[in-house]
C-alpha cells in the first residue's frame, strides 16, 4: 500500500512511501527517559557518597594504612601474626559467642512482645510503645550505668538480696536484651501487624490446629522480618562497646573493646588495624544478607493496613499473654531505668544534680553540666546533616530504575553502624588534620561523627515512605514541565513530610546518645553527655557516681520525650525503626 504521509512523532513527518518500523519513536523516548532518570540517580547520590567517603571511607583507611603500612612497606604479615595470639583468638571467639546467645535471647523474650503490639488494641499502647524504644536510642554507657545500678556492687540486687551480676556475662546478655528488645518489636511486629489474619484462620477451618496454622502459615511469612531483626541485633551486639566495657570489666572484651584497648591504652596500631580489618568484613557481610532479607520482606508479601489487624484482647490466655509482656517490659526495661532514676535521687535535696553545676573538679575544664547545652548543640547540626544526607541517599534508592550498584549503596550505608566507632574516631583525629581538612580544633567534629549514625536511621525511615509514593505522580508533573527540584517540593514532600519529621527525631536521638567516636573527638572544655558520665563513672567516689547518674536520668528523660513526640507523628507501624 502506497503511503502518502505517516506521523511519525510531534512534528515529524515520513517521506512518500517510507515504511515506518513500530516503535520507532519509543526507543529516543526511552532512551531519553533513562539517561535523564540515571542523571538524577546520579545527581541524588553525589552529596551522600562524598559525605560517605571523606568521612568514613577515609579515616577507617588512614587508621588501617597507619598501622599495617610502615616506613613505605606494606607488612600484611601482621594479619596472620595477630589472628594467631591467643588472647586475640578468645575476644574474637567470645565476641562471636556473646553476640550469638544475645541474638538467640532477644528473640526469646521480644517476639511475644511483637506479637502484642501487632495484634491487640489496649490503652497505653502508643505510650508503651515509646517506652520500649527509648532503650535503644539511649547510649550504651547509659544502658551499662542503669544495669550497673541494678545488678552491680551496691546495686538495687546486691541491697536486697545480695546479688550482683556485674562482671559476668549474664549482666551483658541481659544489657543487650534491655538494649535490642525494639529492633524485633518494631522490625518484626511493623511486619506481623499487615499479615492478613484470614489466612490463617482459614488454616484453622480447614483443620490445622492453631499452633500448625501459624507454623505453615504466619511463619513463612514472618521470616524474612525476623531474619532481619536477628541480624540487626546481632550486629549491634558483636559491636558492642560500651555495654562490655562498664558491665564486662577487665575479664570479658570484645572486638571493639580490644580496638579501644589497643588504640588508647596500648597504642598498638597495627593490631588495632588488623582487628578493624576482621571487624569490617564480619560486618560487611552481615549487612548484605540484612539487604537481601528486607528485599524479600519488602516484595514477597501481600499486606494489609495495620489499623484493620488490630483488636481488643478477647479471653483468658490472651489477657493472660499481654499482662506477661507488660510484665517482661516492666521487669527488664523499666526497672533499670527507675533504679537509675533513684540512685541519681539518693542524696537528699538534690544534691547530685546541684553538684552538676560545680566546676568539673579535675575532670572536665567546665562544669559537668555544660555537657547537657554541648550535646543539644552537636545533636541538632548533627540531625541536619544526617537528614539532609539521609533524604537525598534514600531518594535515589527508591527510584525504580535504580540499578545493582545503588541497591548495593543501601548495605553501604548502615555500615557505620556496624564498624568500629572508636576506629571513626581515632581515624578523624589522624585523618582530618591537614588542609583544606584541618578540623582537630573545630567543634563541628562531633557532629560529623553523629551524622555518619544518625544517616542510616533517616534512610530506613524515609525509603519506605518514598518507595510507596505512586511514580505516575511524578512523571505527570515531569510531563508538565517540573524540574526534578519541583517535582520533589510538589509531589514528594507532603507525602513524606510526616516520615521526614520522624527520621530528624530518630537522628536528633541516636546523635544525642553517639559515644564511640566522641570520645576520642569531644574536647574537655566541651564534653558531651555520653562522654561526661564515662569519664564520671571512670572516677571513684560517691559524689562522681551520683553525678553520673544524675547526667544519665537526664539524658534518658530528654530522649524518652523525643520518642513520644515521635510516636504522636507516626501515622503507621511498617517502618523498621
Amino acid at each position: 500500500m502506497d503511503v502518502a504521509r505517516t506521523e511519525v512523532g510531534p512534528g515529524a513527518e515520513a517521506e512518500p512511501g517510507a515504511e515506518v518500523k513500530p516503535g520507532a519513536e519509543a526507543k529516543p523516548r526511552a532512551l531519553t527517559k533513562v539517561s535523564r532518570g540515571s542523571a538524577t540517580r546520579l545527581g541524588l547520590m553525589a552529596l551522600p557518597v562524598a559525605f560517605f567517603a571523606v568521612f568514613f571511607a577515609y579515616p577507617v583507611a588512614a587508621i588501617v594504612a597507619r598501622g599495617l603500612h610502615v616506613d613505605g612497606v606494606w607488612r600484611l604479615g601482621r594479619v596472620a601474626d595477630v589472628l594467631a595470639q591467643s588472647d586475640i583468638r578468645h575476644v574474637l571467639w567470645f565476641t562471636t559467642w556473646q553476640a550469638l546467645a544475645s541474638t538467640a535471647l532477644t528473640l526469646l523474650v521480644a517476639l511475644p512482645g511483637a506479637y502484642v503490639f501487632a495484634r491487640y488494641d489496649f490503652p497505653g499502647k502508643q505510650v508503651l510503645r515509646a517506652v520500649v524504644t527509648v532503650p535503644f536510642v539511649l547510649p550504651t554507657v547509659v544502658v551499662g550505668t542503669a544495669f550497673l545500678a541494678l545488678v552491680g556492687r551496691g546495686g538495687l540486687l546486691d541491697d536486697l538480696w545480695g546479688i550482683r551480676l556485674d562482671t559476668t556475662v549474664w549482666a551483658i546478655l541481659l544489657a543487650h536484651v534491655f538494649f535490642n528488645y525494639a529492633v524485633v518489636v518494631r522490625t518484626v511486629g511493623g511486619l506481623w501487624a499487615q499479615l492478613d489474619p484470614r489466612q490463617e484462620e482459614a488454616a484453622r477451618v480447614l483443620g490445622a490446629s492453631r499452633f500448625t496454622a501459624w507454623r505453615t502459615v504466619t511463619l513463612p511469612a514472618l521470616s524474612p522480618a525476623v531474619a532481619a531483626a536477628a541480624l540487626m541485633v546481632f550486629l549491634f551486639t558483636f559491636t558492642s562497646f560500651g555495654v562490655v566495657q562498664i558491665l564486662g570489666g577487665p575479664t570479658f572484651s570484645t572486638l571493639e573493646v580490644e580496638i579501644y584497648r589497643q588504640t588508647s591504652e596500648i597504642f598498638d596500631l597495627s593490631t588495632a588495624a588488623v582487628l578493624t580489618i576482621v571487624q569490617f568484613l564480619a560486618v560487611g557481610a552481615i549487612l548484605v544478607v540484612h539487604a537481601w532479607t528486607v528485599r524479600r520482606r519488602e516484595s514477597a508479601l501481600r499486606l494489609v493496613d495495620a489499623s484493620l489487624t488490630a483488636r481488643r484482647p478477647r479471653g483468658a490466655g490472651q489477657w493472660a499473654l499481654l499482662g506477661s509482656v507488660l510484665a517482661t517490659v516492666a521487669a527488664l526495661l523499666v526497672l533499670p531505668l527507675a533504679v537509675l532514676v533513684q540512685r541519681s535521687l539518693d542524696a537528699p535535696g538534690f544534691a547530685y544534680y546541684k553538684a552538676l553545676t560545680h566546676d568539673g573538679g579535675g575532670i572536665f575544664l567546665v562544669p559537668p553540666i555544660d555537657a547537657i547545652g554541648n550535646s543539644l548543640r552537636y545533636a541538632v547540626a548533627a540531625t541536619l546533616i544526617a537528614v539532609l544526607i539521609g533524604s537525598l541517599a534514600a531518594a535515589a534508592l527508591a527510584r525504580r530504575d535504580a540499578g545493582r550498584l545503588v541497591r548495593g549503596f543501601d548495605a553501604l550505608l548502615m555500615l557505620p553502624l556496624g564498624v568500629s566507632a572508636v576506629t571513626v574516631g581515632f581515624g578523624f583525629l589522624i585523618s582530618l588534620d591537614k588542609p583544606p581538612l584541618d578540623l582537630r580544633g573545630s567543634w563541628f567534629l562531633v557532629p560529623l561523627a553523629q551524622a555518619l549514625v544518625g544517616a542510616p536511621f533517616v534512610v530506613r525511615t524515609m525509603l519506605p515512605v518514598l518507595r510507596a509514593v505512586d511514580e505516575r505522580l511524578r512523571e505527570a508533573a515531569a510531563v508538565l514541565g517540573a524540574s526534578p527540584w519541583r517535582v520533589w517540593r510538589e509531589v514528594d514532600l507532603p507525602i513524606v513530610r510526616r516520615a521526614l519529621l520522624i527520621a530528624a527525631g530518630f537522628a536528633f536521638a541516636v546523635s544525642l546518645g553517639e559515644f564511640g567516636a566522641t570520645v576520642f573527638i569531644a574536647r574537655p572544655d566541651n564534653p558531651t553527655l555520653p562522654v561526661a558520665v564515662a569519664r564520671l563513672l571512670g572516677r571513684p567516689g560517691d559524689l562522681n557516681y551520683g553525678q553520673a547518674m544524675a547526667l544519665s536520668t537526664i539524658l534518658m528523660v530528654v530522649c524518652a520525650v523525643a520518642l513520644l513526640v515521635l510516636e504522636r507523628l507516626r501515622t503507621d507501624r511498617t517502618g523498621e525503626f
